[in-house]
């Protein structure tokens, strides 16, 4: 599906990003439009799926878990993709699972407060009797934060 946005929802965005507690009257001053079409903005976004939340940006090395890996994990066909999905939604220190292509099956970005607590978390991943294999990669440092924003703008333009 299409989502397509305008200037204006491009700059709302950006606003609510750079300073996720500004108010919907704040953000329409700063925008120079009514209330009602920034608060009509965000609705419309949301029910669209473009914006999906509004929650706090939370760093978990700030949540002592300093150690990020990425873990591409193999599974059991016969059992599928759900059953170990939802074994990995039990960990806390699984932060995202993807189905993938490749020599993989599922994709997981995992933290830990350690190395050796990693190899716990990585023995909670294994436990499940569908999933056969794994290869870990440890994130040495973020190069490029998560970030949509470049993402949004340029779909703004591809808009006009």
């Amino acid at each position: 599906m299409t989502s397509a946005i305008d200037a204006l929802d491009a700059r709302l965005i950006a606003l609510l990003a750079a300073e996720p507690r500004i108010g919907v009257l704040e953000c329409s001053r700063r925008l120079r439009v009514a209330r009602g079409t920034v608060q009509a903005r965000l609705d419309r976004l949301a029910d669209r799926g473009v914006i999906r939340g509004s929650g706090p940006d939370i760093d978990p090395a700030a949540l002592g878990y300093g150690v990020t890996a990425f873990v591409t994990l193999e599974i059991r066909q016969r059992f599928g993709h759900d059953p170990a999905s939802a074994h990995l939604a039990e960990i806390p220190e699984v932060l995202e699972v993807h189905t993938i292509t490749g020599s993989g099956d599922l994709l997981c970005r995992i933290v830990a407060r350690s190395n050796a607590d990693l190899q716990r978390v990585i023995d909670r991943v294994m436990s499940h009797e569908g999933v056969v294999r794994s290869s870990t990669i440890i994130a040495l440092a973020e190069q490029i934060r998560y970030r949509v924003l470049p993402l949004v703008e340029a779909a703004a333009v591809t808009a006009r």
